[in-house]
């Protein structure tokens, strides 16, 4: 405990420090060249010069996010310590001024929400009939590009939600309302939520996201005539030596993961150890991987050992669910998809590249669903940094393996 004549001389440091904070953060827009690049101010700021984000904050810890109705209910990014924090989202700048594109616009974030199947014979990114492949390939707007409407606000939870209309590639007209609730949590929500025990050496953030979808029309979704599914991704900035970490069931049958999405990733970009996937995430090599629900556990997550970052993501995951092929290609059976999925970026053919950024997702069951009826996916994001020690413990005690075994997996 600390002695009161050290607490003493600490108080006017402390109330200095306190009133340069608050004046930081109650400058509407700050300027960016006073910001490191990379922190949370940086990336607030940014943002607000293109929109009027809503910033929750922790009320006992310097935790906060970025939340953007405008920007399809988006949450943009996350600290663990305050404006001058480390920011954990990866926030694609140079597209929020570009001419806006015709297949996707990637605004980046932390946390947003898609609908599948991207893919297969009920998808919604490919009109009737044509061929699937990049040319045909468009974002629905309503998860792309279009504003969502703010239902409330509170110091610490956003609800937001869209009514859209979408046409899948079975021509079925699909009437949609999303609802969508991001509440930032706690120290103790964190703590109780991951069973975990985070000393004073560990600074943490948490969010979860409450992703509901509602059938709006007069007709059931069924196997006939297709159904969507609600889709968490999660971008994140790499480092040279970051790894994606996703726990599986090592005693069910089936593969364990699909790992050509976008070609075959590398065999020394995947490993697997002992019921752990581990997956290299450095944005140096595009790939994508699927894992099925009988073999996905209810968490993934992934270790930055250069910024000494651990992720965790949490999320629902129904084993026996009926989960929707994503695949770009409609002769593959179309009710036999992915829960969770990794992807690592890296160049194109062409030489251009998007980020650099990695992601973790989760993905619903397929929303089978009678006139009215709803489906809630939730999904969970958390982010340690500090001592290793502490966040060794962590990583044990949520994804069952330590630190030391997960930087060892691509030396």
């Amino acid at each position: 405990m600390t002695h009161f004549r050290n607490l003493l001389f600490a108080l006017p440091i402390l109330a200095v420090s306190c009133s340069q904070n608050a004046k930081k953060e109650q400058a509407n827009i700050a300027d960016t060249a006073l910001l490191a690049n990379g922190t949370f101010g940086y990336d607030l700021s940014f943002l607000q010069k293109h929109d009027s984000v809503i910033v929750l904050k922790s009320s006992d810890s310097m935790a906060q996010i970025i939340v953007s109705p405008k920007y399809q209910a988006k949450v943009f990014t996350s600290t663990a310590n305050g404006a001058d924090g480390r920011s954990f989202g990866w926030v694609n700048y140079k597209t929020f001024d570009a001419k806006p594109d015709e297949h996707m616009n990637a605004f980046g974030g932390e946390d947003r929400l898609w609908l599948g199947p991207e893919g297969g014979k009920f998808s919604l990114y490919f009109k009737p009939g044509t061929k699937m492949e990049f040319a045909n390939w468009h974002t629905p707007p309503a998860i792309d590009n279009e504003s969502w409407q703010l239902v409330s606000k509170s110091d610490n939870e956003v609800a937001m939600s869209k009514t859209t209309e979408m046409l899948n590639y079975a021509n079925t007209l699909l009437k949609i309302k999303l609802d969508r609730t991001v509440k930032l949590f706690s120290t103790d929500d964190i703590q109780k939520m991951l069973g975990i025990n985070a000393e004073h050496k560990v600074k943490a953030v948490g969010f979860s996201t409450t992703n509901t979808i509602t059938n709006n029309g007069d007709k059931a979704w069924d196997k006939t005539t297709g159904a969507p599914c609600l889709w968490n991704l999660d971008m994140f900035s790499p480092s040279e030596k970051t790894v994606i970490v996703v726990p599986y069931h090592e005693n069910t049958t089936g593969k364990v993961a699909t790992t050509d999405y976008f070609g075959q990733i590398p065999p020394d970009r995947v490993k697997y150890n002992k019921g752990i996937l581990l997956f290299k995430a450095d944005g140096k090599s595009r790939g994508k991987l699927g894992m099925p629900p009988n073999r996905a556990k209810n968490m993934a997550g992934s270790y930055d050992p250069q910024n000494k970052v651990l992720t965790i993501t949490m999320y629902d995951v129904d084993g026996k669910g009926t989960y929707l092929n994503q695949e770009w290609t409609p002769d593959k059976p179309p009710f036999t998809g992915d829960a969770v999925n990794a992807y690592n970026d890296g160049p194109l053919a062409t030489g251009g590249q998007m980020g650099p950024f990695y992601e973790i997702e989760s993905v619903s069951p397929a929303a089978f669903l009678k006139p009215g009826q709803k489906l809630t996916h939730n999904h969970s994001v958390f982010h340690f940094t500090g001592d290793e020690a502490q966040l060794n413990q962590i990583a044990l005690k949520t994804l069952g393996i330590s630190l030391k075994d997960i930087q060892a997996a691509f030396k």
